[in-house]
């Protein structure tokens, strides 16, 4: 690693400036590889009981259909939580909150192993939902507190990225497992590898130090500064707004009010729309070309264009305005998913547009959270970006019921593809009057710093 130039970035007055004129070091590279860490754990706990949803509904002699309650527990578990603990982060810390709803998740995922019909079932998904959506409030505030302005977008999508790459490693593990020891090796797996992951992540992830300045505990902050940058000397400052109180009511104030329902209509649509084609488009598929293979191929070619879509796209809205960037893909992924109802039989063509769609689409949706984190003032981040995902949640349930709706009122694909293709351009009409918004809601008592600071760190253009 290259060394740091004492003379030119040896002194900042501010946490800011310490963050943007300064390289990444090892510490704060290490603070988002074990948020990363948590996504990815998070990701395969959320997927785990659709990877064993066959088995266990074969040993229980039940119906597939039972598991649909079972699904939805999970993510209404996931809707509570992060609201809940998105709340707690912002009064009493974002490190214990993460902690806390870590262990919650994997005790609740290991307990299943016990478990022995579907209504206990029910129970237990939902309090591993409480502890699966209480972790992303927390490691998306710590990713961007952590995060220079400049590198921002990119580091808070690149960690977002855990959650599809989680789920890919888990359903490979459980390929692998489910013969071997069953279902409930599954759940062990699951449940034991965030209990192990503990350690690290009390040891490597320090608490954040604008939320310590915003609580007045300045010495705190300035031990963690000098831990993660030792070679620059930090004036105590910060620009936290100590008399903002973590609260739903602050949400809605005047300066915040249209930025916080333009992120939830957002977050609403494009987890409607993302949950629609990961539980619909493999039935979509088979039935229209009757090979099943090409329809699972097609989830996986999907996912897979998630993850692409949001690295580069975090990093091109670094670098042109992660609104106007995460805005143009939603747009571009309206198009797309339009004209999968025209495909036919086109394997090519299928494996072409559920990439493309995936990137756009889905890629955007992911980077949404990096504009709640830069919306969000300290006090306000962790609450601001429960919430925004709480409401997401409810767009996630919706999404499986819709499609239930459409594809039973046997709607043709020309039609149904246009019609889910709505919700992206509406999360696109959302994020860019959001960029239209920002300078006069959520930080527009900071707005006369930033826009001297623009040319050099932009935030959100």
């Amino acid at each position: 690693m290259k060394t740091i130039d004492h003379t030119s970035i040896g002194r900042a007055k501010t946490l800011d400036e310490m963050l943007d004129i300064t390289r990444l070091s090892r510490a704060q590279l290490g603070i988002v590889a074990f948020c990363g860490l948590v996504a990815m754990l998070d990701g395969f706990d959320t997927q785990a009981i659709a990877f064993v949803a066959p088995q266990i509904a074969h040993h229980w002699n039940v119906s597939a259909g039972d598991f649909g309650a079972v699904f939805g527990a999970g993510l209404f578990g996931g809707l509570v939580g992060a609201v809940a603990v998105g709340r707690i982060a912002d009064v009493a810390g974002r490190k214990p909150a993460l902690l806390c709803a870590v262990v919650l998740f994997a005790l609740a995922t290991l307990a299943t192993v016990l478990v022995e019909d579907v209504r206990t079932l029910i129970l237990v998904r939902f309090i591993t939902g409480l502890g699966l959506g209480g972790a992303l409030p927390c490691f998306v505030a710590l990713t961007a507190e952590y995060a220079p302005r400049r590198l921002r977008t990119t580091l808070v999508a690149g960690v977002f990225c855990g959650f599809p790459f989680g789920a890919v490693v888990g359903g490979a593990a459980s390929a692998v497992l489910l013969p071997k020891i069953g279902w409930q090796g599954v759940f062990v797996v699951a449940g034991a590898a965030p209990l192990l992951s503990l350690p690290l992540l009390w040891r490597f992830i320090p608490e954040s130090a604008q939320f310590l300045m915003s609580r007045g505990r300045a010495d705190e902050a300035a031990r963690i500064m000098t831990r993660v940058f030792p070679a620059v000397r930090w004036d105590g400052v910060s620009h936290a707004r100590d008399e903002i109180k973590a609260s739903v009511a602050e949400l809605f104030t005047p300066t915040r009010a249209t930025g916080t329902l333009l992120l939830w209509c957002a977050f609403f649509l494009s987890l409607l729309l993302t949950y629609f084609l990961i539980n619909w488009l493999p039935l979509l598929v088979a039935r229209e070309s009757g090979d099943m293979q090409n329809a699972v191929l097609a989830v996986v070619v999907l996912n897979l264009g998630a993850i692409c879509g949001c690295l580069l796209i975090g990093r091109t809205g670094d670098r042109f305005g992660p609104a106007l960037v995460v805005g143009a893909a939603f747009a571009v992924g309206a198009g797309v998913i339009a004209s999968m109802g025209l495909i036919g039989q086109s394997t090519w063509l299928l494996f072409s547009a559920a990439f493309a769609a995936g990137f756009m689409s889905l890629g955007a949706q992911m980077c949404t959270v990096a504009l709640c984190a830069a919306f969000y003032e300290t006090n306000l981040r962790s609450t601001g970006i429960g919430w925004a995902v709480g409401v997401g949640r409810i767009g996630a349930i919706a999404g499986p019921v819709i499609g239930g709706v459409l594809v039973g009122g046997a709607v043709d694909q020309a039609i149904l593809f246009p019609l889910v293709a709505l919700t992206s351009l509406g999360a696109a009409a959302a994020v860019f009057a959001l960029r239209w918004r920002l300078y006069a809601s959520a930080e527009g008592a900071e707005r006369p710093l930033r826009e001297k600071r623009k040319k050099m760190n932009p935030r959100l253009r």
